[in-house]
């Protein structure tokens, strides 16, 4: 079955271009051997390399319709090609012969194989070019000019006009459109990201007039009941209702659809919590320490509910009727990891230290520590002379998934 997709695609176009500069030197190459012949008077080395190599070349062709190794066909095409300009070169003046400059056409062609073998063949025709030079320098008796005195300018001119078709037409050709198809790609890319970008955006705010719908109706239930018991379970489902809604509200107003900028929406956030909660005349201090850090939607949404809890416990059993109270919130990252820790604390009366954190059965408790589970994270209760400190240590769990797709695609 044959492959499909961009690999494919990429394969094919390096099988055109170096079937069509196979092609295109092996007609050049019978042409400039039958001008050195009839028009140049050269014989020799020189016309024989010219009417060697179309057929050598097109033997290779054939060869690759049969075992379809675009590499090897590559490879053969190189060599071909260096030992025949090579030839060429030592015989029609070394250093001075005007063929040299096909030379750099065969490291062209050796990067169509790979970017490994056009390194290869690229130092290797310095190493050439450096080698005729040393030749004519010190062994001069060895370089045999076989163009006659009067031919040597139409030979040069035609050596010229030989490297730059096939520079031209070849190389520079297959350029342009190669990147007239990435501009083009480039520009649907754009385009559909745009649009996926805008149907993103659609959906957060969908998704956060959904909430703050739901939020409403929660707010119409608690009044519409006078057991205050029932009104406070269904007031604490709103705050944490509306601070999902703050989230996809931030997403949907900000450039970027993946991050939340967490300090922003810890301050929204503690804005709403302390104007939501009438229940008591507390002035309340909310003292937020937190870095320019940006956490993905699947660690704000669930830190986020956690930070509401904590706040709601505080902010509601912290502090008596006519007080003043201060709440502290620290995030820190972990020094070389991707951890985070999360401090919350309050001057309130606190608790009884005789009562385990972890087993009490309070639900905001009990969604405390279900919570930082979810951030690949713990939470616990920290002794203090006064009011009541947790901690919550914790992951970004985007930046955890995409280590593991990391790893796995390293080793796939």
């Amino acid at each position: 079955m044959r492959s499909s997709g961009p690999n494919h695609n990429r394969i094919e176009d390096k099988t055109k271009l170096l079937l069509k500069f196979n092609y295109v030197s092996s007609f050049l190459s019978l042409v400039l051997g039958l001008f050195c012949v009839f028009l140049f008077e050269i014989k020799g080395t020189i016309s024989f390399v010219f009417f060697f190599y179309p057929v050598m070349n097109l033997l290779n062709v054939g060869a690759f319709a049969k075992h379809h190794n675009l590499t090897a066909m590559a490879i053969y095409t190189t060599l071909l090609s260096w030992v025949s300009t090579l030839a060429i070169t030592l015989s029609s003046g070394g250093i001075n012969s005007p063929f040299i400059f096909i030379l750099a056409i065969i490291v062209l062609a050796g990067y169509i194989a790979t970017r490994f073998f056009g390194d290869i063949y690229m130092y290797a025709i310095l190493l050439t070019i450096i080698a005729i030079f040393f030749i004519n320098y010190y062994y001069s008796d060895f370089i045999e000019n076989e163009v006659p005195q009067e031919s040597r300018e139409m030979f040069g001119l035609a050596s010229i006009l030989f490297a730059v078709y096939l520079m031209g037409w070849i190389f520079g050709k297959d350029l342009m459109n190669a990147h007239y198809k990435l501009y083009k790609s480039k520009e649907e890319i754009e385009r559909r990201i745009d649009e996926k970008e805008n149907l993103l955006r659609e959906v957060h705010h969908r998704v956060k007039n959904n909430l703050q719908t739901v939020s409403s109706l929660l707010s119409l239930q608690a009044k519409n009941t006078k057991n205050e018991q029932i009104k406070n379970v269904v007031n604490s489902s709103q705050t944490r209702v509306m601070s999902m809604a703050m989230i996809h509200e931030m997403l949907y107003m900000r450039n970027n659809l993946s991050k939340i900028q967490f300090k922003s929406y810890i301050n929204e956030l503690t804005e709403y919590l302390v104007s939501s909660i009438k229940e008591k005349e507390i002035d309340i201090t909310i003292n937020v320490d937190i870095p320019d850090v940006q956490l993905g939607i699947d660690t704000a949404i669930p830190l986020g509910l956690l930070i509401n809890e904590t706040l709601t416990n505080s902010i509601k059993y912290a502090f008596e009727d006519n007080s003043k109270g201060q709440i502290d919130i620290v995030l820190r990252k972990e020094k070389n990891t991707d951890s985070y820790s999360l401090q919350i604390c309050d001057n309130g009366i606190g608790f009884s230290q005789d009562i385990d954190f972890k087993s009490a059965d309070s639900l905001g408790i009990k969604l405390i520590h279900n919570l930082a589970r979810q951030l690949k994270g713990s939470a616990k209760r920290i002794s203090t002379p006064k009011g009541t400190k947790y901690e919550i240590l914790f992951q970004d769990i985007n930046k955890t998934k995409k280590h593991r797709s990391d790893f796995r695609s390293h080793f796939a």
